[in-house]
């Protein structure tokens, strides 16, 4: 990342002021190593440290560093359209806008569990391909606003919990939030609190370079978790808006900006660097050439060498596909009646032996989300061997750190929990769509079917509030051939996060083919009509079973009916529209799904009859349910037949 790594500093002093921020002092001379570790010829290199900007509105910060140090695709002109259409220099910092980016910001808190991520996947890594190849750190800028939001507590807690010893955050403890003082709403003792979690603590004069290089080099030596409360003036230096609100959210103007440049020493035109400066930081956005060079050498003569850059790239072992496909068969052999739950797990049992990047967890629900594989051992504090992770009753920490391990990259990971606590979860859900980050979500006890906890625990309309999230494959299987095929889906799925929605119930299965993953195209036809259609039942998940019993009604009665599963509405909508049609076709189409029907009409067209729910459930065995709500095969052929006439 574009900063250094300053280990024990000494520093002169050039002007009558200081930025808050360590990395943001160019009119300080360096005279000894950098603390922060980077090369800006490879701004991607596995083994540079990582540099979170968690309080994503301070992004000239970064983009100016990116320049400064000589990152190519961040010049002046980048710098000038600043928030402009297609400009790098967006308003908040992007992933894959620039490769010196390490995350997107904005949603306050979600860097800094990012962060903890990262600090957990370098140390994960390190277990398995030794320090040789992973060692480096992880730094955080957070602000008041990171430490406020909810989420910033999860990821602490469990970041002191696994003494994450290499992630140190600094905190710009400014005392000032858009509505005003943080008096207003925040009195915490910060520093009391983070060290009750477990972290090394310390207070520092944001001000003061050499308080803070002091802070940093402690910070590398301590063996916990950090955080450095650096006591800054917002807007240092300008005549009337410093240390208030009015220089939180809006431009300082013209005469107030330019009485705080002078009053720093700072008279230079908007846009200029001045003679000899820009090359003293790129000399700096060099200096870690010989690290990496070093680290390069390595490199080629591990051992792990060709696992390694496979891991890190991306790709998937060439035979794990493998132990699914047997598995897949074996399904197709043995038709076993179970929950997509129990089917899940079997197919991590398959792939998770297959491919060593994917690592697991949930969030205190491991016996219900069955995301655990018998040998895998779990990671604890001062042993990161393990490839399971107990997140604890975290969702939104659990959800922003899988985007952190996954944008480190090396990993593959999965959790559980209970889809309706997807809400919980749903801003890191959306940031990992936005950024096209392979992370797999699932989520389990999908719908009315898990009976008696009732309506607080009944997703009815999670569904579609996933399924309108742009670059979120939701899958929801039907069966346990259905389960393996999506899971396979979602492991391939290189550019974007996945939800697996499973039924706590047991489902009757239907499939009994093993060869092509039907589920790949999004919907097929599971059973065509005898005839020309009149009707054409479209399900998901635990409904497709119910739909091929009222099929198998109207048949009788000599209504020719189809079946069309529809497990991911997302790579159905991806198929070329004769194919959708073909599946769909013209009859009258019947949607059923034990959820709400909001997006439905997509696949129902104006005139097609949904069967589902329409409010919120209810406490009482499955059966129960399905039938109090009319949900039911029963419902289905009287409505078919009704609108026949």
């Amino acid at each position: 990342m574009p900063s250094a790594r300053w280990r024990s500093t000494r520093w002169s002093r050039r002007s009558p002021a200081i930025p808050a921020c360590p990395w943001a002092w160019p009119t300080w001379r360096r005279r000894s190593s950098p603390f922060l570790k980077f090369d800006a010829a490879d701004p991607r290199w596995p083994d540079r440290d990582r540099f979170v900007l968690s309080a994503g509105h301070g992004s000239m910060l970064l983009y100016a560093l990116l320049n400064l140090t000589g990152h190519a695709g961040m010049g002046i002109e980048e710098i000038r359209r600043f928030r402009q259409l297609h400009s790098p220099a967006a308003g908040h910092p992007e992933f894959g806008e620039h490769p010196g980016i390490e995350t997107t910001t904005g949603p306050l808190g979600q860097g800094l569990a990012n962060a903890v991520g990262m600090a957990l996947a370098e140390r994960m890594l390190a277990a398995r391909f030794g320090k040789s190849l992973v060692d480096h750190r992880t730094w955080v800028i957070a602000g008041d606003g990171c430490l406020q939001e909810g989420i910033s507590h999860e990821a602490a807690s469990l970041a002191g919990h696994l003494q994450l010893d290499k992630l140190t955050v600094l905190y710009d403890d400014n005392q000032i939030t858009i509505d005003g003082d943080t008096s207003l709403s925040f009195t915490d003792d910060t520093l009391k609190r983070f060290a009750a979690y477990g972290w090394a603590v310390r207070r520092v004069d944001g001000h003061d370079a050499e308080a803070v290089a002091s802070a940093l080099a402690w910070a590398t030596r301590v063996n916990k978790p950090v955080l450095l409360a650096c006591r800054t003036i917002i807007g240092f230096s300008a005549p009337t808006k410093a240390g208030t609100a009015g220089s939180h959210g809006s431009p300082l103007g013209a005469a107030e900006a330019a009485a705080a440049k002078s009053a720093m020493g700072w008279n230079h035109p908007a846009f200029e660097v001045p003679e000899g400066l820009r090359e003293r930081w790129e000399a700096a956005g060099k200096r870690g050439g010989g690290t990496r060079r070093a680290w390069l050498k390595r490199l080629a003569k591990h051992p792990m060498q060709a696992e390694f850059e496979r891991a890190l790239a991306g790709r998937l072992p060439e035979a794990w596909h493998e132990p699914l496909a047997a598995l897949r068969a074996k399904t197709a052999a043995d038709m076993p009646k179970i929950a997509s739950r129990i089917a899940s797990q079997r197919a991590l049992e398959a792939l998770v032996p297959a491919v060593p990047e994917m690592v697991g967890g949930s969030a205190d629900l491991t016996g219900s989300n069955n995301t655990n594989v018998k040998g895998i051992p779990a990671v604890t504090a001062g042993n990161f061997a393990g490839r399971y992770i107990h997140w604890g009753v975290r969702e939104h920490g659990m959800a922003a750190a899988m985007n952190g391990m996954a944008l480190h990259g090396g990993i593959i990971p999965y959790s559980g929990t209970f889809l309706v606590f997807a809400d919980y979860m749903r801003p890191a859900i959306r940031l990992a769509a936005l950024m096209r980050q392979r992370v797999i979500h699932v989520l389990t006890h999908d719908s009315i079917g898990l009976g008696e906890d009732g309506p607080t625990h009944q997703p009815v309309e999670t569904l579609a509030g996933l399924r309108c999230i742009p670059n979120l494959a939701v899958f929801r299987p039907g069966d346990a051939m259905e389960t393996a095929e999506c899971w396979e889906l979602a492991v391939k799925r290189a550019d974007g996060p996945s939800v697996l929605a499973l039924s706590r119930q047991n489902l009757t299965p239907f499939r009994t083919d093993s060869g092509e993953n039907r589920c790949a195209r999004g919907g097929y036809v599971v059973e065509e009509a005898s005839g020309e259609r009149r009707a054409t039942l479209i399900a998901t998940g635990s409904e497709v079973p119910l739909a091929l019993v009222a099929r198998a009604a109207l048949e009788a009665d000599g209504i020719p009916t189809a079946v069309v599963s529809l497990p991911s509405w997302e790579l159905f909508a991806a198929q070329d529209a004769s194919y959708r049609e073909q599946v769909l076709g013209d009859a009258l189409r019947v949607g059923i799904e034990a959820a709400v029907g909001f997006g439905w009409e997509r696949w129902l067209g104006p005139e097609g009859i949904f069967i589902g729910m329409g409010g919120f459930g209810a406490s009482a065995p499955a059966e129960d349910l399905f039938r109090h709500f009319g949900i039911t095969a029963d419902a289905v052929v009287a409505a078919v037949k009704k609108r026949l006439g």
